[in-house]
């Protein structure tokens, strides 16, 4: 009987390391990236073997179960649990050593293996498996796994790669398992002579055999490997806490060759004769996993084959060696970098993708990763087709081709009992048909619960029990995570999805994509944990608050698993209410970045806006809701009481400063911005402007408006250069004027947001009549418009409208002036794209643009961490200035001189000058100074047009 009376007390006596039993932390770590749900004990982060030890004695005397985790990124159960979760992450994390004479590592459990892959690269050396997780996954889960990845056709398995452990067994027992018996418990080497004949027939010989335990590595003429037998053992055996790896020899340079063929059927026909050829990599995927084929040749599937050499020119000869034995519709082979690595993430993010299938139904794991010898994947694939089909399930496969590897999401029902009872029997005639083809039930991902009640069926019961031995033989109590591998849990128990309300809950916003069902949206995020990735590749946003802490509740994931439990009840019992979902949600910076960078698009940012507006429905809201939240009612007031100098003189004075930031909930760290001495629109007023030309409107958002008005100045002159005519919003004198409702989204405001889209969509009726583009300059803004106004307003047919006819500056020159020629200003830039342009509008007109004009160099991704309100808050600061120092103020470090900072975004420009000393630039700024440059140089100076009267208005 499990005792779990005084356990975090001893717990916390006898561990160095976080032991954390309340509810986020149990919550974080109830699912992994597997359809199964365990909630645990209590959760230890610990700090060294010691620790570790401490903990499986603490838990043996009470018959508490102990799980080990990495990155939580298994797809098979195997790392949630009822008991205490080894949290490897947070301190056992470290690369001890790295030999380059004897090409070996020394490594903790928790290294995460792209930290590995940094520290070799120097060396002209790497670690040979990665997995598709690899910025994220840990190299103690993959031992556990006895993870691949896509070389695996060239360096094999992580049990190929492995060569000594430290091992913790349940009992207390330091061991180092390794060759010749080196580490084996008693009764090991007693158990494989009893039984030599079965080991040396009974396991499969191909290249992805995962399933169940690598006994057959103990047979004397394979070296009695303890270690290599300890890899794939799912955390069943013993508690690993150090490791010596090898390292291979990384080509100093790739090609990537990508082979088009009509169907699945035919890039998998095709994928073991390339083998003899040498690739690194041989995977394949078809058109419907791919989002956009742009950059990809014509085709239906894909093989990805990649090749090394010396030299470019080697690595290039031998992928177009591959193209020419290849019977292929269409290929290219590409040898830069960069344009290598966007394409293999096409490859790496179908493991998010796959989970939702063309029409948008949602899809599952469970039959990830079967493997059949490489020569049998053509007909294999033919037979789970019919299968699929005569269960009425879809599924679309890819993976690891070369290896006879298969990975695939299928559209099971897990949320009724006829589904689950289908999903069952599924399973059971799947198994049937990779025996059949002499494969594994696993081929990289590890049995877990989802396969381990069908080991049967692969191996026979003789030798399943020959497995139930050998975990007695080194966990005789069955306290490391019992019902893995064998006595299995049942397949189709634990589902995570059993313990969620079976009708959608009422909620705000719309979730188009997930038919308007909050719980299918908080669902899409499968726990494959790319929010993990503690560097950003490229323009990449996602995500900011997890990079800046490190903690799990700050990713998108954890955030994630808190509105699962929210929604299931059981562990966060409070539902809207909860403290805990609350406090998760409190250091996202809703940048958006997960939309666009979480290979599911979960919208992070729209559900803490849903959260916020429940939370604190008919409650006192934080004091920065009422004061940022309402910042355009403020500075509307302002600018009608023209108290904008008064307002500035007293900001300047420290106390009073003080005690304002204080009562509106501000950080004590921020200055507060100075408002705009005349609204843009009062300049709108009293200038000439042009008559003829391209109609469009200008959209007057709270930013330019009142606090950069030299912005909209800038845009009007650029935008009238081109030719464009250029015309405001119509508004009402006392009612106010458009807005896109921004601020109150980001609080969770969202009745009052909707009032005030509502009022705006009154406002723009002339416009949607029209059809006028209208151009918005504020990136935030515009993503709202774009994005959040349809959701929110998801009742009204004019949303849709109105956000369809958002386009950013770059976008109006490019769509209605494509004949126009920018001013040349042929300097360098240095700055940061807008996240919410990045997840929301894009940049490719902005790249356009800038390049048009002379604007040489690259802008940064990720956030500036000011994100609107949310750097200003109280208690935000630190965090946001961490977000800001990991791209954007590197990004403008020690540029050379002469070179224009852009960005786009208030906050940007707000965070580059309140950390920096920077001043920031919008595009329309330095386009319109060179506008002016140029006129001056010709003699010229202004802008012809005539005096228009009135405020401002749509010509109906």
């Amino acid at each position: 009987m499990t005792d779990l009376s005084g356990l975090e007390t001893e717990l916390r006596g006898v561990v160095r390391g976080e032991v954390g039993f309340d509810v986020t932390a149990r919550a974080l770590v109830t699912m992994d990236a597997s359809n199964y749900r365990r909630v645990p004990a209590g959760v230890v982060a610990p700090r060294d073997a010691e620790d570790v030890a401490a903990v499986l004695e603490v838990c043996r005397a009470r018959a508490v179960p102990v799980v080990a985790r990495g990155g939580g990124t298994s797809i098979a159960g195997q790392a949630t649990g009822t008991g205490v979760v080894l949290d490897f992450t947070r301190h056992m994390n470290g690369l001890l050593e790295l030999d380059p004479a004897t090409r070996t590592a020394v490594v903790q459990p928790g290294l995460v293996l792209d930290r590995l892959q940094e520290a070799a690269a120097p060396h002209g050396l790497r670690f040979g498996p990665d997995p598709s997780t690899h910025s994220r996954c840990t190299l103690g889960g993959m031992i556990g796994n006895n993870s691949c990845g896509s070389h695996s056709v060239a360096w094999g398995t992580t049990a190929d790669s492995v060569r000594e452990l430290s091992v913790i067994t349940a009992r207390g027992q330091r061991l180092r398992p390794g060759r010749d018996w080196a580490g084996a418990p008693d009764g090991l080497s007693a158990l494989v002579e009893g039984d030599l004949a079965r080991l040396r027939t009974g396991f499969p010989e191909l290249p992805r055999r995962i399933s169940g335990y690598a006994l057959d590595a103990l047979l004397p003429e394979k070296g009695a490997d303890v270690a290599r037998s300890f890899c794939g053992s799912e955390g069943t055996l013993g508690i690993l806490t150090e490791a010596v790896v090898a390292l291979v020899e990384a080509p100093r340079a790739r090609a990537l060759a990508v082979l088009a063929y009509g169907d699945e059927s035919g890039a998998a026909e095709a994928a073991a004769g390339l083998l003899p050829l040498g690739p690194l990599t041989v995977e394949g995927m078809a058109a419907d996993l791919v989002r956009s084929p742009a950059g990809l040749p014509a085709g239906g599937a894909w093989l990805f084959v990649e090749t090394g050499g010396q030299t470019p020119a080697e690595a290039r000869a031998r992928a177009e060696a591959i193209v020419r034995a290849a019977d292929v519709v269409d290929s290219l082979v590409v040898t830069d970098p960069a344009a290598q690595r966007t394409l293999w993430r096409i490859r790496e993010d179908a493991s998010g993708t796959a989970t939702r299938m063309p029409d948008g139904s949602e899809a599952w794991p469970g039959w990830e990763d079967c493997a059949v010898p490489p020569a049998r994947l053509g007909p294999y694939l033919r037979d789970f087709r019919a299968l699929l089909a005569t269960h009425g399930l879809r599924g679309t496969p890819y993976g690891h081709f070369g290896d006879g590897c298969i990975h695939v999401r299928i559209d099971f029902d897990l949320l009724t009992e006829a589904g689950v009872g289908r999903f069952r029997r599924f399973s059971e005639e799947l198994a049937d048909l990779v025996v059949a083809h002499g494969g594994s039930l696993s081929g990289e991902h590890g049995d877990g619960q989802a396969r381990a009640e069908l080991l049967p069926r692969m191996y026979g019961e003789e030798t399943v029990r020959l497995f139930e031995r050998a975990k007695a033989v080194w966990d005789p109590d069955d306290l490391l995570n019992p019902g893995m591998l064998v006595r299995p849990v049942p397949l189709d128990s634990n589902l995570r999805f059993s313990v969620l309300p079976r009708r959608p809950v009422d909620v705000t916003f719309g979730y188009p994509a997930d038919g308007g069902d909050f719980g299918a949206a908080v669902r899409r995020c499968v726990g494959i944990a790319k929010c993990r990735t503690t560097t950003v590749a490229g323009s990449a946003v996602m995500c900011p608050s997890f990079r800046a802490t490190g903690e799990e509740e700050h990713s998108t994931r954890g955030r994630a698993r808190l509105l699962h439990e929210m929604l299931a009840g059981e562990l966060v019992t409070t539902g809207w209410r909860s403290t805990e979902v609350r406090d998760a949600l409190d250091l996202c910076l809703s940048c958006k970045g997960c939309r666009s960078d979480c290979p599911m698009g979960v919208d992070m940012a729209t559900y803490k806006a849903e959260f916020l507006h429940h939370h604190y429905e008919g409650r006192r809201r934080p004091a920065a809701h009422y004061t940022m939240g309402w910042l355009p009612v403020w500075l509307r007031w302002v600018a009608r009481t023209r108290t904008a100098p008064l307002l500035n003189r007293l900001a300047s004075v420290r106390q009073l400063a003080r005690l304002g930031k204080r009562l509106g909930g501000i950080a004590p760290e921020r200055q507060i911005p100075r408002i705009a001495k005349e609204p843009f629109t009062h300049w709108w007023r009293r200038r000439q402007r042009r008559t003829t030309g391209y109609l469009v409107v200008l959209w007057p958002d709270t930013f330019t408006e009142h606090l950069s008005p030299s912005v909209g100045q800038a845009a009007v002159r650029v935008l009238e250069a081109a030719g464009l005519r250029v015309v405001l919003p119509p508004s009402r004198p006392l009612g106010g004027g458009v807005c896109c409702g921004l601020t109150y989204v980001s609080t969770g405001q969202l009745d009052r947001a909707r009032a005030v889209l509502r009022r705006t969509l009154d406002l723009m009726e002339p416009v949607l009549r029209r059809g006028t583009p209208v151009v918005v300059l504020e990136p935030s803004c515009a993503a709202a418009l774009r994005g959040d106004l349809p959701e929110l307003l998801h009742d009204d047919p004019r949303a849709p409208r109105l956000a369809s006819s958002i386009l950013t500056f770059a976008e109006a020159l490019e769509r209605h002036a494509p004949d126009w020629t920018p001013p040349a200003v042929d300097r360098p830039v240095a700055g940061q794209t807008h996240c919410h342009q990045h997840a929301i509008l894009g940049d490719t007109a902005d790249r356009s643009l800038r390049e048009s004009a002379g604007l040489t160099g690259e802008l940064s991704g990720g956030c500036c961490g000011l994100a609107g309100n949310f750097g200003f808050e109280k208690g935000h600061f630190e965090v946001s200035k961490a977000c800001a120092q990991e791209q954007l103020l590197p990004s403008v470090r020690g540029v050379a001189e002469g070179t224009l900072i852009l960005a786009d975004g208030f906050s940007c420009r707000t965070q580059l000058e309140q950390l920096a000393g920077v001043r920031g630039r919008h595009l329309a700024e330095v386009l319109a100074e060179g506008l002016e440059k140029e006129s001056k140089a010709s003699g010229v100076s202004g802008v012809s047009g005539s005096k228009v009267s009135g405020a401002s208005g749509v010509e109906k």
